[in-house]
């Protein structure tokens, strides 16, 4: 019998598989411990324990790992970072001094939802954005490590695969910036946002290949392509911003016999023809419409040789659909996603819950992607 670990390493692959893999992303992803008590973790939620324990024992499982990062000594000599509690929220203040210019961005994590927002972001001008290039690079020059990933995979066994995740250039650029004034700086002020997409590749290039060199053959995830798509940014600037930069990550990763899947969200379809360019692995989460632009029958037809798709099943549907009408959608999703002249398909939402309440409608949803996915020849 074929193991979880050997289904999603054949699908990879492009090798033929007893049943197509199915992964609840988020869930199974992160090391969700229903047992910690920490009151920022919505997973110790007692309605959340049935989803854990179904995602462990029975989906495909794909998880995350981070590497871990040294800031260089410089960095604090520029950067100050302060942590504090208020009520049900912990709040994060970044401080950046660049000769007499002040900068400063702060988020915010509630207890009851597993997200992070953002109040204030660090960069909020083109002045704000020459004085980020005048920091020295070597403040910047950090060390990652993946020392961890060798007893996550031996604590996985055959239940699944673990996948190295990180952001491209373009994801740390863009998110210095609030949307608005990332998109107008980053189509009128080309010249300096290369500078700045150059900054963070000359730091994590050494990092990725030199992970890339010491845990060959692994999955990643590279997200951040998502902010040069349509309607944030024009399809040249995709080839620009993301091609450019991501497009040697995807290949530092393939030489040591690695696959690079590119996360990207939203309205893809001007964009397809770049991303398959760089030769990726996989592609997720492939969202249909509204929330995306083209249909997962049609992504397939096209590029579906080329890479292994992840997706499209929505987490608005999981949580609001009846029972009923999502298995139409699942089943659409499997039959769109399996044609035998495909690389292979995993069938995957587009993200997970958030809050701290698991309804039954969403359980049973959950529920119908494994029974699907377990009887789809």
């Amino acid at each position: 019998m074929i193991t979880r670990r050997n289904r999603l390493m054949a699908t990879l692959r492009g090798e033929q598989v007893d049943r197509p893999a199915v992964s609840f992303y988020e869930i199974g992803g992160y090391k969700c411990d229903p047992d910690d008590p920490n009151k920022y973790n919505i997973y110790n939620a007692d309605s959340w324990r049935p989803l854990i324990q179904l995602a462990e024992e029975k989906t495909d499982v794909i998880r995350c790992v981070w590497p871990q990062s040294d800031n260089s000594e410089e960095f604090s000599h520029f950067f100050k970072v302060e942590t504090w509690e208020e009520k049900n929220s912990c709040f994060t203040k970044t401080t950046l001094t660049v000769s007499d210019r002040q900068m400063t961005s702060l988020t915010r994590r509630d207890a009851e939802i597993n997200t992070v927002w953002t109040l204030e972001h660090l960069l909020k001008s083109v002045d704000d954005l020459k004085a980020y290039l005048r920091v020295p690079q070597r403040a910047f020059e950090c060390k990652w490590n993946c020392c961890h990933l060798p007893s996550v995979e031996q604590e996985l066994s055959d239940r699944g695969i673990v996948m190295i995740d990180i952001a491209d250039p373009l994801c740390l650029a863009a998110e210095l910036f609030s949307m608005g004034d990332f998109t107008i700086i980053a189509m009128t002020e080309s010249e300096l946002f290369l500078q700045l997409l150059g900054r963070f590749a000359a730091t994590i290039y050494p990092n990725i290949q030199k992970i890339a060199e010491g845990y060959p053959g692994r999955l990643w995830r590279i997200y951040g392509a998502e902010y040069a798509c349509e309607p944030y940014l024009p399809p040249r600037l995709f080839e620009e911003y993301v091609v450019r930069y991501t497009g040697p990550i995807v290949k530092m990763i393939q030489r040591d016999g690695g696959y690079a899947r590119i996360h990207c969200h939203g309205r893809i379809k001007n964009v397809l023809p770049h991303i398959a360019g760089m030769g990726v692995d996989g592609l997720d989460p492939v969202e249909p419409p509204l929330q995306g632009d083209t249909e997962l029958c049609e992504v397939h037809k096209e590029y579906g040789e080329k890479m292994v798709l992840f997706g499209n099943l929505e987490i608005a549907d999981i949580e609001n659909l009846t029972p009923s009408k999502f298995e139409q959608k699942v089943v659409q999703s499997l039959r769109e996603g399996t044609d035998d002249k495909g690389r292979g398909f995993v069938l995957m939402p587009s993200a997970s819950p958030y809050g701290r309440t698991i309804t039954a409608n969403t359980m049973t949803n959950y529920e119908t992607m494994v029974r699907l996915a377990e009887n789809w020849a």
